[in-house]
């Protein structure tokens, strides 16, 4: 792109299915060489499966319901997110995500590197 390219408008029906990860359906927006944007619904009282977003850096805002982070050894860092809060999500971090409540949530989110962007695992390292 360059400076006479136009501003590109994408529409909620535009969106495309994002990488599937178990109890999360991603709808992708953007997807450049080193750019990715779009939503994430996560079912009520779901728990994701285990993954991460190799050499992405991803920044994750709640519009509805809590999200639960897990990550860290073992899984043992926790962190949860309502509507208005940002999340940060390191390249490599290893995590899954929890929706604790009886209605669906919903997060926009922003991530920004190169490579595969979602890669499904068994989960983190053991905790020590």
């Amino acid at each position: 792109m360059a400076e006479a390219d136009p501003v590109v408008l994408i529409r909620e029906g535009d969106r495309r299915p994002g990488a599937p990860t178990m109890g999360m359906h991603r709808q992708e927006a953007v997807a450049t060489e080193t750019t990715w944007a779009g939503t994430a619904r996560t079912e009520a009282r779901m728990h994701s499966g285990w993954h991460h977003h190799a050499a992405y850096e991803s920044v994750i805002y709640v519009l509805a319901g809590t999200l639960r982070m897990e990550s860290g050894p073992g899984g043992r860092d926790v962190v949860e997110a309502g509507p208005g809060d940002f999340l940060f999500v390191p390249k490599g971090a290893i995590h899954r995500e929890e929706n604790p409540n009886t209605d669906e949530g919903l997060l926009v989110v922003f991530r920004s590197g190169r490579g595969e962007q979602v890669v499904n695992v068994d989960g983190p390292a053991p905790a020590p």
